[in-house]
């Protein structure tokens, strides 16, 4: 089995694991409650926001990063690089933007090819060369034409069900005495962070894809490498401060733009950046 499809296969796995803890919640709710109306209108209301979240996704992440759009008379080099690697993909020009943000980073977002943008920080156009900005121009094109936009709307609003509904049953499933109290303590603590935790392997996932072929699109993976080693260094140094607009968007982004060790680490949406840089240098035949 080919990379591609391991990871395809990976992430319907993940999916389907979140999908069955949702499906596991509700048969809790269902015994405490009597009903399993409550379960179908949380099922409903998560598909709601998945498709807002998906649909809006650009205008949510450009709002959220304070980025500007930029026209080819302004950034003529950055235009070059996009339209290059878009034509050698064969999918239409994306949109760009440019955030005043000092951290370097960059993000794709969009819900479709013909609906994409591409936003870098001022930090990153500072920071890296021409090769080493047009390796993570290719990379963030990878995930719109990944669709991994589309898989991460999906991924966030389950895991959002699962912990509205599971702490929807701590309060309320015991109410007919059908539930037993302490299987609902246990999943309404349980199941969030598995919910979790399936999320972030799904963004892990997405992330090492776009590395790969975002690497196979520029044909200069160590180029991506020596980026990325330059973006970790640069976002520990001016980390974002988290907020409820920068994490909307924190995962979108090429590197985890927030300080964060140890515990943390585990609970990233990023991958280790030493594991990412380690594939690519293999890619390269090092």
């Amino acid at each position: 089995m080919n990379r591609r499809h391991h990871n395809g296969l990976k992430t319907a796995l993940l999916l389907g694991g979140m999908w069955a803890i949702l499906l596991a919640v509700g048969v809790v709710i269902a015994k405490g409650t009597g009903s399993s109306a409550l379960i179908w209108l949380f099922a409903l209301f998560g598909v709601g926001m998945t498709f807002y979240s998906y649909w809006n996704s650009d205008k949510i992440a450009i709002r959220a990063m304070r980025a500007r759009p930029v026209s080819e008379a302004e950034a003529p080099g950055l235009y070059a690089m996009v339209r290059e690697l878009s034509t050698a993909a064969r999918q239409p020009m994306p949109r760009l933007y440019i955030s005043p943000t000092a951290q370097p980073n960059a993000f794709a977002t969009g819900r479709d090819p013909r609906n994409a943008a591409v936003c870098c920080t001022a930090g990153i156009l500072r920071l890296l060369d021409r090769r080493e900005l047009r390796a993570v121009l290719g990379h963030e094109l990878m995930h719109v034409y990944n669709r991994d936009i589309l898989t991460s709307a999906v991924a966030a609003a389950v895991a959002g069900v699962i912990t509205s509904v599971a702490q929807f049953a701590l309060f309320f499933g015991g109410g007919r005495d059908r539930a037993n109290p302490i299987a609902l303590l246990a999943m309404a603590l349980l199941a969030p962070i598995a919910a979790g935790l399936i999320n972030m392997a799904i963004s892990r996932t997405r992330e090492f894809d776009a590395d790969e072929d975002g690497a196979q699109l520029t044909g200069d993976p160590l180029a991506l490498a020596s980026a990325l080693r330059k973006i970790e260094a640069g976002a520990t140094a001016r980390p974002l401060e988290p907020t409820t607009r920068t994490e909307n968007v924190s995962h979108m982004m090429i590197a985890n733009p927030f300080r964060g060790g140890g515990a943390a680490r585990l609970f990233s949406t990023h991958p280790p950046m030493e594991e990412r840089i380690a594939r690519l240098e293999r890619l390269a035949g090092f």
